[in-house]
């Protein structure tokens, strides 16, 4: 079941990648405001500077002739199952790689993350994977594809039955409660934050790599 709420305000709910039941629909009034949906899904994302790795060889050289094989994360997308008490979000990807020196086949192999980050700073978990590329001789481009899991706990991501009624009670022009944002009130916006999570997903580089990423 979707809730609605109709009032003359613009209320700001975590959006997420996927809609199913218990989600909350907010909407404006009538020519004014937004509509968003929160649900218990996760919001998936590639964290700015973690979508690119560089390899050097030799590894402690940053000069542009010492590179060795570059990697592009794209095409981020998830797939989520909210239909138990633990949210399952699928997370895929693609992995484009190139490399510098193409005479022979080689297999490389690059590390990945999945993270769980709840209210926006708080990591609740966090998995490290790999992907492998392979070129053959003569290949210097190539592409692979990866995925990662993320778990939640749908009663952590799921808003109380107080803050929901706040956030979803029908409100009419002259009430006197009309034209205030159940957003402002502390209690309900640190109960959406405590419900909202994320899924992150990105190349697990070294410090010297993100800063490498940072002043490329």
């Amino acid at each position: 079941m979707i809730l609605r709420i109709a009032a003359p305000l613009i209320l700001v709910l975590a959006v997420a990648g996927c809609k199913s039941t218990g989600d909350i629909e907010v909407a404006g009034g009538v020519g004014v405001g937004v509509t968003a949906v929160r649900t218990v899904c996760p919001m998936v994302a590639l964290p700015a500077g973690t979508g690119d790795l560089t390899l050097f060889d030799p590894p402690a050289s940053r000069d542009a002739a010492a590179i060795d094989v570059t990697a592009t994360m794209t095409n981020v997308r998830s797939i989520c199952d909210d239909s138990g008490a633990e949210v399952v979000t699928t997370v895929s990807f693609d992995v484009r790689a190139r490399r510098t020196r193409i005479d022979a086949p080689r297999d490389v192999t690059l590390p990945y993350f999945i993270t769980v980050v709840r209210g926006g700073t708080a990591v609740t978990a966090k998995r490290i994977g790999r992907v492998g590329v392979h070129f053959d001789a003569g290949q210097a481009v190539a592409s692979t594809a990866g995925q990662a899991t993320a778990n939640v706990s749908r009663a952590a991501a799921t808003l109380p039955a107080d803050v929901r009624e706040k956030l979803t009670r029908r409100r009419k022009a002259g009430d006197q409660d009309a034209a205030l944002d159940p957003l402002a009130q502390p209690e309900v916006r640190q109960a959406v934050l405590s419900a909202t999570f994320e899924a992150l997903v990105g190349f697990q580089l070294t410090e010297e790599q993100l800063r490498y990423n940072a002043t490329r």
